[in-house]
């Protein structure tokens, strides 16, 4: 089945009869649930259900569930999980147990998502925060280094991996120099190729991820004043040449306002650039009527997923499809004894 080279989102908890109609036309090859979309476990089964009958197959369901203060699932209606910092605590105090509990995390959180067909997250974060950046990682991170931070995040993609959910590293290669947040403007990152080389390292050990989101920074001694996400130096050059990335590559949302002109030029100017698949939530809109207008826009102006990208994403959903056996309970329990101040939150 032909399928567009974009992951839409929706306005709410219910598909629109325009939603329906989108997303029989385009078939976008994800769609990804914000928070407007996550009411309960119920109601989120049956959008889902609502989703594949729209586009006729089990399309890759995506959200962002990092734990922390990025999680589209929130509490009472779902646990809530550690801070990228709360496991890099642990691990600074013992690595086995680190590891152990980042793994184990997002084992949990895999088996929540998976069990309302959510089969991918959009984490763990692989960026390395420096002093003086801005807070838009900060405790997002699993460390300061990118031997800490890639041990963590293999930990956690195999977490993911094991319970039938495909990972997304981001933000590739690396937004922890930021000095802004690029939901609101272009992030200009001057350290020079030599200091970004920590920050691609991180990336390089994670190399062999399902998938990878784009940065909207510009890295001004690679490509100055040109945004990652529609620079082909950054792209090919860095991320598929240097760091060796060769998953599947999508932008970071492009309703950011990090990027300019109009969605049609930005999606046309992220895959002229070398990324697979576009993604765009409408983050900043409320009405149904505009996020339609906008998922439409970006709908017409994605390619149909074919070549190299069509491979990556084959290989992204066989992750996606490879749940391993799980004691949840028990699980549950190590958890609690890793993290005992979450014990109340399961």
């Amino acid at each position: 089945m032909v399928k567009k080279a974009c992951i839409l989102s929706v306005s709410g908890a219910r598909l629109t009869s325009g939603e329906k109609a989108l997303l029989s036309t385009h078939n976008p090859w994800g769609v990804i649930l914000m928070g407007r979309s996550c009411v309960s476990k119920t109601q989120i089964r049956e959008l889902v259900s609502d989703i594949w009958d729209a586009t006729g197959r089990a399309t890759l369901i995506f959200i962002d569930q990092e734990g922390g203060r990025v999680a589209r699932l929130k509490a009472p209606e779902w646990p809530l999980f550690p801070r990228g910092e709360d496991y890099a605590l642990l691990y600074q105090a013992d690595r086995e147990r680190g590891l152990e509990a980042a793994w184990l995390g997002h084992r949990l959180i895999a088996a929540e998502l998976a069990a309302m067909s959510i089969h991918a997250d959009c984490a763990p974060v692989v960026d390395l925060p420096v002093p003086g950046a801005h807070d838009v990682i900060g405790d997002r991170a699993f460390g300061t280094t990118p031997e800490q931070v890639a041990d963590l995040g293999r930990a956690a993609l195999k977490g993911l991996a094991d319970g039938g959910v495909a990972g997304v590293i981001k933000h590739i290669p690396g937004h922890g120099r930021s000095v802004s947040d690029s939901h609101l403007e272009l992030p200009r990152v001057t350290a020079s190729e030599d200091e970004l080389a920590r920050d691609f390292e991180a990336f390089a050990r994670l190399a062999d991820a399902p998938m990878a989101m784009t940065a909207h920074i510009a890295y001004d001694s690679i490509d100055y004043g040109v945004v990652a996400t529609l620079s082909p130096k950054l792209i090919q050059g860095i991320i598929r040449e240097r760091i060796g990335f060769d998953g599947l590559l999508m932008t970071d949302d492009l309703g950011m306002r990090a990027l300019g002109g109009s969605l049609t030029t930005r999606a046309d100017g992220a895959i002229a650039a070398g990324c697979d698949v576009l993604l765009h939530c409408s983050g900043f809109l409320k009405d149904e009527n505009d996020i339609l207008a906008e998922m439409t826009e970006v709908a017409e102006a994605s390619p149909l997923l074919a070549g190299k990208a069509l491979q990556r994403a084959d290989r992204a959903e066989v992750v996606a499809a490879n749940e391993q056996s799980f004691d949840g309970e028990a699980g549950w329990a190590r958890f609690h004894e890793l993290f005992p101040a979450f014990r109340a939150m399961a």
